[in-house]
């Protein structure tokens, strides 16, 4: 399983299953990150906490922890 703490800086990634429970997957979901939307990983943090990612046509800050509960392919 691929989760988006995986995807490399400069590529992208299709959003298959979120794993999270509860008012987190609820947050992920109500920040745009449904299945099936293509997810492009801007850059990391110099310390490597947080991801900025563009994700339908806007900027957006994850952290670590939550990219490891979003499966991509």
């Amino acid at each position: 399983m691929k989760t988006l703490k995986d995807v490399a800086i400069g590529s992208s990634a299709k959003v298959v299953r979120l794993h999270g429970e509860g008012a987190v997957k609820r947050r992920i979901m109500d920040m745009g990150i449904t299945k099936g939307v293509e997810v492009y990983v801007r850059k990391v943090a110099p310390l490597g906490d947080p991801v900025e990612l563009t994700v339908r046509g806007y900027e957006l800050s994850l952290r670590k922890e939550d990219c490891a509960t979003i499966e991509v392919e």
